[in-house]
């Protein structure tokens, strides 16, 4: 009785995947036609009361007998010594194998498997040894498996599936080097990448298929494909995009939105992957009529309906009614009702497309948190994701409450999986809530270019570490140059002080300029401490201490304006300043997702070197909408600022310029100027408003260009000097004298950073203004 799993002896085989589990078929039906050729001996009984092992080296014989499990003396029929047999063939350690009954002696000769001497990768270019070693299990020291050899020519052939290279082949390659040892190659031949040609869609109505291609993660092959990744096809990423797709119906009242099938097919020159997306939209529903009421005695609904921020004709969506169930629940816990919870029914009317929303206050099971475990986490420390939970060790059990602990998790991107379960505790009324997670890196070393037509070309260098120490804390320091100007800075946060909702930010910064767009030059160094708390839904507050101190050096009294001299006499002016913030933002994190505003109001207060006074007001006002099935994107802004300076006058430095407020005119071309000056300084002034008004809409182009138009409409003024005391002459440029200019734009977002083409024209200018017609910026990091 003989088999063996080697074909043939030669110095060098060269194999596809599989030629190894054809080797192994081919011994076994050699043994079995050996069986068949000496049916009438194998027909008797066999009794051994010795054996004898020869061939093996490194295998003892103890570990032989283990495997062939044959008892000594002990009667034996065929089928039992062919089992015998076939135990020590599939262990894995021998080439061949061969049974040999003398009388009441076994002879077991073996011819043992080489051992792998080293273990190589030939071929590969795009990924690299060390990630191909990740997915393969067979190692240098370890005995050859022809069936591991195998299943990891296979896994290395998988992960170059998942860059998109599915023609990609791999085959093992086996060479003797005597002593009974081999050496290892995997022979790699990479192939093309297989790109998606064309995400599709069937059965959308409501939207295009441009509008649902911005919603997934996967992209169409475009002009850039070379450095796009997400152009490749890899199922768990369409995987995401059937939620994504989903959560984007849902949120616009499409309740009955299904994806009835993904279907992905390979172009016959397998160069190319098109992908369709067969869909069920639905009907639009809106909220019908809204009530909250109760299933639990003694409760008064007044407190609760107060909180509800659901009205009728809104477009129904899951997250407006999580929402309100949250505010609602807020009030129970307040109560120290800590089992109530919120149970939204719902009823639909399919006549008139809305959906009745009942708020029911019920009882809920009386489950309390026995325990939360972290896992998973070697350098993030538990309270870091503990303080993510609402609810702690005693509190009630609330599902609802669990599973945003767990996006938000997610969210402070230090780790790649999440996975937050609770289950049983030691008793029926305790559960423990396991959190098992895999933390990623979270520093990161960026190099960035940027480029503006007033400024020019610029480099920066930044790192940054978000998750310090496992703290969850975030520093930061970058350094940045443009002709003309240089500035490096310092940031630290800590978002949650004390383990609450309290972001702690320290900066410190220092910008020197050298006739940058002016004649004279500034150094200005602030250290800042900032703390910022949620005040409401969507509203935060910040608090801050600021300490600036600033020069104006370089300016020639031949040239510059007496104004711009007066402050270089001044010297070194400190500042000390006590300021604050308030945001209300709805803006990509309301209600309607279509829809959004910001409010902002900034003051601060201080006092200057000199007894110099201030208060600086800054107000904004925005607001933006999709509108037409979403293709079109409006935008208003209005932003406004005033200085009030008692004691003494206002610095250049110290007042507002249009900069980056306004389009259609050059760095510092507006407003108060010297034009007595040789060089008609730019001055700025103490109050400026700009009223901006921009749409932004597709031109046609395919989706995977990443280029979009719009048109916009600027509108605004910066005025007010204080007397300088000087005989400066403004020409009349002193006043409140409205600026205007319009034009297009072209916006194209490529994976260098998105650049952005502005062709304007001023409508409405004075003589002294300088006016700039095209502007082009960029701002890329790699």
């Amino acid at each position: 009785m003989r088999a063996s799993t080697r074909a043939i002896p030669v110095r060098r085989i060269a194999n596809r995947p599989g030629l190894f589990f054809a080797i192994l078929s081919a011994a076994t039906m050699a043994m079995v036609l050996v069986s068949a050729a000496f049916s009438p001996a194998l027909a008797q009984d066999f009794r051994f009361t010795s054996f004898q092992i020869e061939g093996n080296q490194r295998v003892d014989d103890q570990t032989i007998l283990g495997f062939a499990r044959i008892p000594p003396g002990q009667a034996l029929s065929a089928g039992d010594l062919n089992e015998a047999f076939r135990r020590v063939s599939n262990s894995g350690l021998f080439d061949e194998v061969e049974f040999t009954p003398r009388g009441n002696t076994l002879q077991i000769t073996v011819v043992e498997l080489p051992t792998i001497s080293f273990v190589n990768f030939e071929g590969n270019r795009r990924i690299s040894d060390d990630a191909i070693r990740e997915v393969v299990q067979t190692t240098a020291g370890r005995v050859l498996s022809p069936s591991q050899v195998d299943a990891d020519a296979v896994a290395i052939a998988e992960l170059y599936r998942q860059r998109g290279r599915f023609a990609a082949e791999v085959t093992p390659r086996i060479i003797p080097r005597g002593s009974n040892r081999v050496d290892l190659a995997f022979e790699i031949r990479e192939g093309n990448v297989v790109e998606i040609e064309r995400l599709s869609f069937v059965g959308n109505r409501a939207f295009s298929d441009n509008r649902l291609r911005r919603v997934l993660d996967t992209k169409q092959a475009g002009l850039f494909r070379v450095l796009v990744q997400r152009d490749t096809f890899v199922e768990d990423r369409i995987n995401l995009d059937r939620e994504l797709l989903r959560d984007f119906y849902l949120s616009r009242g499409y309740v009955d939105f299904r994806i009835n099938s993904v279907t992905s097919e390979m172009a016959r020159e397998r160069d190319g992957f098109f992908i369709t997306f067969n869909i069920s939209e639905g009907l639009q529903y809106r909220v019908g009529n809204v009530s909250v009421a109760s299933e639990i005695d003694g409760i008064d609904l007044a407190p609760y309906e107060q909180q509800v921020r659901l009205r009728s004709g809104v477009v129904f969506a899951p997250s407006v009614i999580e929402a309100n169930v949250r505010r609602l629940e807020r009030v129970a816990t307040l109560e120290g009702r800590r089992f109530v919870r919120v149970e939204p029914r719902l009823t639909r009317n399919n006549r008139n497309q809305t959906v009745d929303v009942e708020l029911t206050l019920v009882e809920g099971e009386r489950i309390v948190i026995e325990r939360i475990d972290i896992q998973g986490n070697t350098t993030t420390l538990d309270r870091v994701v503990r303080r993510q939970f609402d609810s702690a060790e005693g509190d009630p059990l609330n599902p609802r409450e669990i599973r945003e602990a767990a996006e938000r998790i997610r969210a402070l991107g230090f780790f790649s999986d999440v996975q937050v379960e609770p289950r049983q505790g030691s008793a029926d009324d305790l559960a423990v809530v396991d959190v098992d997670v895999e933390e990623q890196p979270t520093g990161s070393l960026g190099f960035g270019i940027s480029y503006g037509v007033g400024v020019g070309v610029g480099f920066a260098i930044n790192f940054e570490e978000a998750n310090f120490l496992g703290r969850g804390q975030n520093i930061a320091v970058a350094f940045s140059t443009i002709p003309g100007s240089r500035e490096i800075g310092l940031n630290f946060t800590e978002p949650a002080l004390l383990d609450r909702d309290l972001r702690y930010t320290f900066g410190l910064n220092y910008r020197s300029t050298r006739d940058f767009n002016e004649d004279f030059d500034t150094r200005t160094a602030t250290l800042r401490n900032a703390l910022s708390f949620p005040v409401s839904e969507f509203g935060r507050l910040e608090g801050r201490f600021e300490v600036r101190s600033d020069r104006v050096t370089g300016a020639d009294p031949a040239d510059t304006s007496p104004r711009i001299i007066l402050d270089q006499d001044m010297g070194r002016v400190n500042s000390f300043s006590l300021g604050y913030t308030y945001t209300l933002d709805t803006r990509g994190s309301g209600y309607d997702p279509t829809r959004g505003y910001i409010l902002q109001l900034s003051q601060d207060f201080g006092v200057t070197s000199g007894s110099r006074r201030f208060l600086r007001t800054t107000a904004r006002a925005g607001y933006e909408q999709q509108v037409l099935n979403e293709e079109v994107t409006l935008r208003a802004d209005l932003t406004a600022g005033a200085l009030v300076m008692s004691g003494g006058d206002t610095r250049i430095t110290e007042r507002f310029f249009l900069d980056g407020r306004m389009r259609g005119f050059e760095l510092r071309g507006t407003g108060p100027r010297d034009l007595g000056a040789n060089n008609r300084d730019a001055l700025g002034g103490v109050r400026y408003a700009v009223a901006q008004f921009e749409a932004e809409f597709p031109l046609g182009l395919p989706e995977e260009y990443g280029i979009t138009g719009g048109v916009f409409m600027d509108v605004g003024s910066v005025w007010g000097l204080d007397n300088s005391g000087a005989a400066v002459d403004l020409g009349g440029s002193d006043g409140l004298n409205l600026r205007a200019s319009a034009g297009v734009s072209l916006f194209w977002d490529t994976p260098i950073g998105p650049l952005r083409f502005d062709f304007s024209r001023a409508l409405r200018k004075e003589d002294y203004d300088r006016t700039q017609n095209f502007d082009l910026s960029i701002v890329t990091r790699f």
